[in-house]
């Protein structure tokens, strides 16, 4: 997935707390060596990834001399995959990055929270991204590369189109729009309903309109505020040509591209377009993105995932590495980045201390708010899959919105009794 060569610091990720965590793991582990998996990434903006994994490492063997650290990375586009092979072969890493969690939690593979940190570090993951990372009332997903996206506009486009203020309901998104096509902009709103990540842009739209993936039970995608959602960018946006030529196959990296050159007025996306509008010198703007009928809705959240797996028994030396990854130490050194948020409470309060980091406060302060699809289910990369596949079909020409939401239903169905067989 190309998207992810946007996100490519881990920046803005720690900040549990200042003190050591884990009773006693400063003496953990003597002699033993963590086998971490990563993923990697390109270097299309700003540092990699590997820059400030290699960083991270160095200081904590400072601090853990007798802990060692063997870091593999991997593709990012691959792994998930090799992580799935790593574990059927009985080869688990001690700590892993994954999309996927919830699988390995249910078969009793990994340590839960509260084997590997204390009380008060538990407590301070912000409560939305902890929610998601849990499995069976236990928290075995710990957040990383953490976001929530906004409405991004182009303030050029928009003073040329004389369009004021941010649309606050979809009729100004629709009314911004159409004078934007009026001007010329090849694509007024960009819908990024293509392979890449359907399922973000979909659910956007869905809570906006009152709806989601999920219901109280499981999932629901057949309901009247999701066919709403769904029928009105058929009707109202793409009938008119107001999301460009073929939203069904636009991907989060080229919209990303097509914004910064100008191509797209307005469309959601994450804090790390910021880093490169701004070397695009890029006049933009970003407000949240609006509910049907005016007011703001519940973001999405967009995480990652780190977890630690039993099989090698270094609960210590795991919870030791993890505690120093979300310090307030680490927090210092590599917090306050556009390529992630803070994920604890105590890493958004420090950021929201530094003026520095001011382009960054209105993603920290929808934090607390931010709605996820059901990331900690068995079933869920299945259906993901259905998502990305489908519902962009929804919105063409002679899209059936009701049709499309009740074969979501029936796949969802289907992975369900697959998880459970």
């Amino acid at each position: 997935m190309r998207r992810r060569r946007f996100l490519l610091q881990t920046a803005g990720l720690a900040g549990a707390t200042a003190g050591l965590g884990l009773a006693g793991c400063g003496s953990a582990g003597s002699g033993a060596t963590l086998d971490v998996l990563v993923a990697s990434y390109d270097k299309s903006v700003g540092a990699s990834l590997g820059d400030q994994w290699d960083k991270l490492i160095a200081a904590f063997r400072k601090k853990h001399p007798s802990i060692k650290v063997k870091l593999e990375r991997v593709p990012f586009n691959k792994i998930d995959k090799t992580l799935a092979r790593r574990v059927e072969e009985g080869r688990e890493p001690d700590i892993a990055q994954s999309n996927i969690f919830a699988p390995y939690g249910e078969d009793d593979r990994l340590y839960t929270a509260g084997e590997l940190f204390n009380i008060s570090t538990q407590a301070d993951f912000i409560r939305s991204f902890a929610d998601a990372g849990t499995v069976d009332r236990e928290l075995y997903g710990f957040p990383f590369l953490a976001s929530t996206p906004r409405l991004f506009y182009n303030k050029e486009l928009f003073r040329r189109a004389r369009v004021g203020d941010a649309p606050a309901s979809w009729d100004e998104v629709r009314a911004a729009a159409e004078a934007l096509k009026a001007i010329g902009v090849k694509t007024p709103y960009g819908l990024q309903l293509g392979p890449e990540a359907a399922e973000d842009e979909a659910l956007s739209w869905m809570l906006a309109a009152g709806g989601g993936f999920t219901d109280l039970v499981g999932y629901d995608f057949e309901t009247q505020p999701n066919i709403d959602a769904l029928t009105w960018l058929r009707d109202e946006l793409v009938a008119g040509k107001l999301a460009g030529e073929a939203p069904a196959k636009l991907n989060r990296t080229d919209a990303y591209e097509q914004f910064l050159r100008g191509d797209i007025g307005m469309m959601i996306a994450h804090p790390v377009l910021m880093g490169a509008a701004d070397q695009a010198r890029l006049p933009y703007a970003h407000a949240p993105f609006p509910a049907k009928d005016g007011g703001t809705p519940a973001p999405i959240g967009l995480s990652d995932w780190l977890m630690a797996f039993k099989r090698n028994g270094h609960r210590k030396e795991c919870g030791a590495f993890l505690d120093f990854l979300y310090s307030g130490q680490s927090a210092a050194a590599y917090g306050g980045s556009q390529s992630a948020l803070p994920v604890t409470y105590t890493a958004s309060d420090a950021v929201r201390d530094q003026p520095a980091q001011r382009p960054l406060w209105p993603f920290i302060d929808q934090l607390p708010q931010a709605r996820f699809a059901p990331v900690g289910m068995r079933s869920w990369p299945d259906v993901r899959g259905a998502i990305r596949r489908d519902v962009g079909r929804a919105v063409l020409d002679n899209g059936d919105p009701v049709s499309v939401l009740k074969s979501l239903d029936d796949a969802a169905a289907k992975a369900e009794v697959a998880g459970t067989a």
